[in-house]
């Protein structure tokens, strides 16, 4: 029977979990469940049990031992336990359609399912983010060993990418028990992070960029989610998840252009029938997961086969980044 994999920071009440942190639990779901505390295994058998699946293959350069990978997925603000579910399932449908090979990880931070609670989530999102290095990125950086070629991604949808760079700074001031400790691909979507801090020269990006083999954000200037205008974003920097990256990011970093794509799919009634598989929340911000050709340019990312400037769902842009094509 197979199971979908998540490490919860949220509290609990009455038998289930609520909106506010909490410890980490290493859930083990079957499918179609609703993640509750119930799920909660040893985090040794969890351990286990996630490297399992996600090795799928050996690797001839390294002796013939175990080859994996594992993409850490990690959720927005505004997310209950529900969608994150589906966004859980729905990922991994996508890329396995595609030919993904591997597992799929969330992290489950306490965000709201309260469109106004913005400020509180991003509070919690900071403090989540030490649980992802404690609990996530020290216990998966010490499985990856001279024999075992294990690929470590991470994809942050929103906010998430937000926890994932303030983890990576945290992480940095931690004793990991691998001092080389890395990531393969790092992968931002809809990122609520303000594209300045992107640059090579910030030091609260410097670590994020130090611990993975590249970068790639997917930019959309159709994202209403992130203009300056909403009510819950006065006074904050333009977004990079909007905007894209800036001028003086680091060679290892590229953004992916998806406004010429995505107005056609939001126009197109046949484009988007034959793209768009599933709408999982505010369509401008969350189209990613249930599409197709982001799958493909995903998986692509992940494989690391290919330079980012030749990936098929690609062709070159302004200013060095990338533009996301539909393939047809």
């Amino acid at each position: 029977m197979r199971h979908h994999y998540m490490i919860c920071a949220r509290a609990t009440r009455g038998g289930d979990f609520i909106a506010e942190p909490g410890p980490s639990r290493y859930l083990k779901i079957p499918l179609g469940e609703l993640p509750n505390p119930a799920h909660a295994i040893a985090r040794r058998s969890w351990v286990r049990d996630l490297r399992a699946a996600a090795t799928w293959g050996s690797d001839a350069r390294r002796g013939g031992g175990p080859r994996g990978d594992l993409l850490v997925f990690v959720h927005g603000y505004n997310n209950d336990l529900e969608i994150i579910r589906k966004r859980h399932a729905q990922l991994e449908a996508d890329l396995e359609g595609v030919g993904f090979k591997g597992a799929i990880l969330t992290f489950c931070w306490p965000s709201n399912d309260i469109g106004l609670n913005y400020l509180e989530d991003r509070h919690d999102a900071k403090r989540s983010a030490m649980q992802l290095v404690t609990d996530g990125i020290k216990l998966l950086s010490a499985q990856q060993a001279p024999d075992c070629t294990l690929n470590i991604h991470l994809l942050g949808h929103s906010t998430g990418a937000y926890v994932i760079r303030e983890a990576f700074d945290d992480a940095d001031d931690c004793a990991l028990p691998n001092n080389a400790w890395s990531v393969s691909q790092v992968v931002f979507i809809g990122a609520d992070v303000s594209a300045a801090s992107m640059g090579a020269d910030t030091a609260t990006t410097a670590s994020l960029y130090r611990h993975c083999y590249r970068l790639t954000n997917y930019s959309n200037r159709h994202d209403a989610v992130l203009k300056l205008s909403n009510a819950k974003r006065v006074g904050m920097a333009p977004r990079v998840g909007r905007v894209g990256l800036p001028e003086n990011a680091p060679a290892k970093a590229v953004d992916v252009d998806c406004s010429e794509y995505f107005a056609r799919l939001a126009s197109d009634l046949a484009v988007k029938a034959a793209d768009q598989t599933a709408e999982l929340g505010a369509f401008d911000h969350s189209w990613h997961i249930g599409n197709r050709c982001f799958a493909r340019d995903l998986c692509e990312t992940l494989k690391g086969d290919l330079d980012r400037t030749v990936i098929p769902t690609r062709r070159a842009g302004a200013g060095g980044a990338m533009v996301l094509l539909r393939g047809d």
